[in-house]
């Protein structure tokens, strides 16, 4: 894969942003859950008042808050790293937004982390933690 792209200004190219990098994360991602049988609900939920999950999905009668970490190297350690504590609470509140606006149904839910971590001219390294971690202190869901 390459991590270059067409500067539209300069007609060179360029290396991607880091915002870019996310962006094809969090599309590689969604692709390969969908390969593995996942349903994709939705991509990049923003709930009213705040939270937000990369991508919502269904594995079986599952409902999937997904958080995707994209990185050009390990260098700074693993992607699923920076999902810290403040990361999770903020995860939490967006899977609260999002069950809240389907009625809160007793269904199973669980946090995923896919990590992807891109070299140039190679697939991207792929590893998807399912059940990553738990509902964030103080939210409950009974």
């Amino acid at each position: 894969m390459t991590l270059e792209v067409l500067d539209q200004e300069t007609g060179g190219m360029r290396r991607l942003k880091t915002a870019e990098i996310g962006e094809l994360g969090e599309k590689v991602a969604a692709q390969y859950l969908a390969a593995k049988g996942f349903r994709v609900l939705w991509r990049n939920f923003v709930g009213m008042g705040g939270g937000e999950i990369d991508i919502v999905l269904r594995d079986g009668q599952t409902l999937v808050f997904c958080e995707v970490k994209a990185r050009t190297s390990m260098k700074w350690g693993r992607p699923a790293d920076a999902v810290d504590s403040d990361k999770k609470r903020y995860l939490s509140v967006g899977a609260q937004k999002w069950l809240k606006m389907l009625g809160l149904p007793k269904i199973a839910f669980r946090f995923d982390i896919v990590e992807i971590v891109f070299v140039e001219n190679e697939s991207p390294r792929i590893n998807h933690i399912e059940g990553a971690f738990v509902l964030s202190e103080p939210f409950t869901y009974t």
